[in-house]
């Protein structure tokens, strides 16, 4: 792996997949031993809103008619917009 003029390096995917390492993921950097070490942050930012987010929804769709949250995004997004029901 080569390290550009930024510093910066690509991680291998089957690397980030292993550590679990995601687009938005939080990692810190130590050097041990003479080595870099760079470790996954327990709990990031990023994790916290998608949950916070999912956790909204859910309590959106509490409050829904049955024949409206059954209702698929885009009709909706129609209905918002010219209320009209979106053309597949």
């Amino acid at each position: 792996m080569r390290v550009t003029e930024k510093g910066q390096v690509t991680i291998a995917k089957h690397i980030r997949v292993a550590a679990g390492v995601v687009p938005g993921s939080e990692v810190t950097f130590a050097i041990e031993g003479g080595k870099i070490v760079i470790s996954k942050q327990a709990s990031g930012i990023k994790t916290d809103r998608r949950q916070q987010l999912r956790a909204a929804a859910a309590k959106a769709r509490q409050g829904m008619s049955p024949e409206f949250s059954q209702t698929h995004a885009s009709d909706m997004m129609a209905f918002l917009r010219a209320g009209e029901p979106a053309k597949p």
